[in-house]
């Protein structure tokens, strides 16, 4: 013989709550893909404000907008685009582009005073402090790898708003995400990485495990192209992988919610 209560339906306060919970995720689900947007939105626009708010001579706030995007981000300079200034960006030496390279700016920057530009964890964490000047601009919270991912995710969701309803897009297959989308990325980021690592912070020849690696991933920076183009690769095809799943559940999400919220005569 069964003894367990048996389920009261919700009454009262609980009732209300419960349908207004509903509500809301019914509504959050038949615009799931707005909300997306407009998050996306801001979480990259705001560190384009940061250095228009610098140059406008509004610093506390953009001071504000640095400081929440650096556990985001590592922010450095010499990895970051400029506004205002002589160049769009400043990449090291080593990336070999034709813009002057952030080492020629060092020596009048107090941020890198006694910083020598072969000790790779001295120059990362002063690049991280290095905002900017009226000469060079200042750089947007985000780094060039950074604002291409989230800058694509967006374009990406802008794009699957205008097109979802005429076309049935489905998932990107992962394993083309991770040759095309991670592959480029994974390549550029953590052969930069391991030739960094490679190096003496003195400055000096590596030798051992050093030089092993070394030998496997030669020095090198990358460019801010390569940085921009790997990042936006990433960013649209990560969206183009997980939109078409999430739109899936959201619908049938609003689907159960609308006959629920039609039994109780709340719609």
């Amino acid at each position: 013989m069964n003894t367990s209560p048996s389920k009261q339906p919700a009454t009262g306060w609980q009732r209300t709550l419960v349908i207004r919970l509903d509500k809301f995720i019914y509504s959050f689900s038949k615009h799931w893909l707005a909300a997306f947007n407009v998050f996306i939105g801001l979480y990259v626009g705001l560190p384009i404000m940061a250095p228009i708010l610098m140059h406008a001579g509004v610093e506390l706030p953009a001071r504000v907008i640095y400081t929440i995007y650096k556990p985001m981000c590592h922010q450095m300079a010499s990895r970051s685009y400029f506004l205002f200034g002589e160049q769009p960006a400043y990449p090291r030496t080593l990336a070999g582009t034709d813009l002057q390279p952030f080492e020629s700016y060092m020596g009048s920057l107090p941020e890198f005073a006694d910083v020598s530009p072969d000790n790779w964890v001295q120059f990362t964490y002063a690049a991280r402090a290095f905002i900017g000047n009226e000469q060079m601009g200042y750089k947007m919270a985000l780094c060039e790898r950074d604002m291409a991912i989230y800058g694509f995710v967006l374009v990406f969701g802008l794009l699957y708003g205008l097109l979802r309803r005429r076309f049935n897009i489905k998932p990107l297959p992962f394993w083309i995400f991770l040759i095309i989308g991670m592959g480029p990325i994974g390549l550029d980021g953590f052969s930069q990485l391991f030739s960094y690592w490679s190096m003496p912070l003195d400055g000096s020849a590596p030798t051992g495990l050093m030089a092993t690696i070394q030998s496997i991933f030669s020095l090198r920076e990358s460019t801010p192209f390569l940085r921009t183009l790997t990042g936006a690769i990433f960013g649209f095809l990560l969206a183009w992988l997980t939109y078409p799943h999430v739109n899936g559940g959201m619908k049938d999400t609003e689907r159960d919610l609308e006959r629920k919220l039609r039994r109780v005569g709340e719609l």
